[in-house]
């Protein structure tokens, strides 16, 4: 059985690619909207096939049809909670330098925290599924798990990224506060998710039901209409499926 510690790295290289994400905002801090709202399609794709297919899935093949669908509900419930209660921002940004933005970095860098805050939330439910799974003895669920996640953190980071730096964050400090927008809550919650475990059994089902849940309310709730009311919406969608395609790369490469 693969560790605490061993999750806890796993889940942190995951959660840390985001800032792979932000890495482009060192080189240029200009960007149009068709790259951004493609990148957030990718990201949405990615997390949608992840919901399906290691979560939704395998949870119907280890528990039952009534503990995943209540899991689901469960987490998108949670989510739209966490989402009106929580202090964030939706994962926009100008398309270019307007006059009204903040006029200090210190107000730029708490626009900034507050869009990281929106990337943070569903950052959580992803961390406790790999945890639990992890902990159930789904080496194989998990594994693929944390490498969607891996693979839609990139692009997410992006997602943030460019509206810090639009806000006036120093580019630095936007790479270092991306990374640690998933390199900490994922561990965290991926620990928790372990822990869970070895109180409650059998608890995978309705785990990845709630994390699929919060996964998929996340992405129509947030990173769709963030991708949408530019013109460039023929984008967005055709990456959206690009990102689902590569989760079933991933899911039968890994034989999920």
């Amino acid at each position: 059985m693969v560790s605490l510690s061993e999750v806890i790295l796993v889940a942190g290289l995951a959660g840390a690619a985001t800032g792979l994400g932000a890495l482009p905002v060192l080189v240029t801090d200009r960007f149009s909207h068709w790259v951004y709202d493609a990148a957030l399609g990718l990201a949405a794709g990615i997390m949608f096939g992840a919901a399906v297919f290691a979560l939704v899935l395998p949870g119907l093949e280890l528990g039952t049809l009534p503990e995943v669908a209540g899991g689901v509900v469960a987490g998108s419930v949670f989510l739209l909670g966490a989402n009106a209660l929580l202090p964030h921002l939706h994962m926009e940004f100008s398309g270019e330098h307007r006059e009204g933005l903040p006029a200090t970095e210190e107000e730029g860098l708490q626009r900034a925290l507050l869009v990281g805050a929106a990337i943070t939330i569903h950052n959580v439910p992803e961390g406790l599924a790999v945890g639990i799974a992890f902990a159930s003895g789904e080496e194989a669920v998990g594994l693929a798990l944390a490498v969607a996640i891996a693979v839609q953190n990139v692009p997410d980071g992006f997602a943030m990224a460019v509206p810090a730096v639009d806000a006036g964050v120093s580019k630095l400090k936007t790479v270092g506060y991306t990374t640690l927008s998933g390199g900490i809550p994922e561990p965290l919650a991926a620990a928790l998710g372990f822990g869970l475990v070895l109180f409650v059994t059998d608890l995978f089902p309705v785990a990845a039901g709630f994390a699929a849940g919060a996964m998929i309310a996340v992405i129509f709730r947030e990173m769709i209409p963030a991708s949408h009311g530019h013109g460039y919406e023929d984008y967005a969608t055709v990456t959206f499926v690009c990102g689902f395609v590569v989760m079933m790369i991933i899911d039968i490469a890994l034989a999920v």
